[in-house]
């Protein structure tokens, strides 16, 4: 079964670390983005996420990043787990990201 707990790594670079997944699929734990358009030093952010627990191995999960130590902004992932013939996991993901705007007129711009 997929197991989400420890360290991943994307083809960018960013890096997140599952804590304990506990009996009901919550987890949390920190991301470590290596992309940003952020003015300021980038810096580990908590992460909060629920996985559904099945017996097929292959679990859908998702979760969210809070950007709070250097970014005004907040994005969620979904995803599911796969498990190759070789063993190995692999997360397959989208994302949204959401940006703060200063008005209601600029709302368009702040999703991507």
């Amino acid at each position: 079964q997929c197991n989400l707990t420890g360290w991943w790594e994307n083809e960018l670079g960013s890096r997140m670390h599952v804590s304990a997944v506990d009996s009901q699929g919550n987890f949390s734990g920190e991301y470590h983005t290596a992309v940003s358009s952020a003015q300021k030093p980038i810096k580990p952010s908590p992460l909060v996420g629920s996985q559904h627990l099945d017996k097929d191995r292959q679990c859908t999960f998702g979760f969210t990043v809070n950007w709070k130590m250097f970014s005004d902004s907040t994005a969620v992932f979904v995803g599911q787990c796969f498990v190759e013939d070789s063993g190995e996991e692999v997360l397959q993901t989208s994302w949204l990201l959401r940006e703060k705007v200063d008005s209601q007129s600029s709302d368009w711009k702040a999703t991507r």
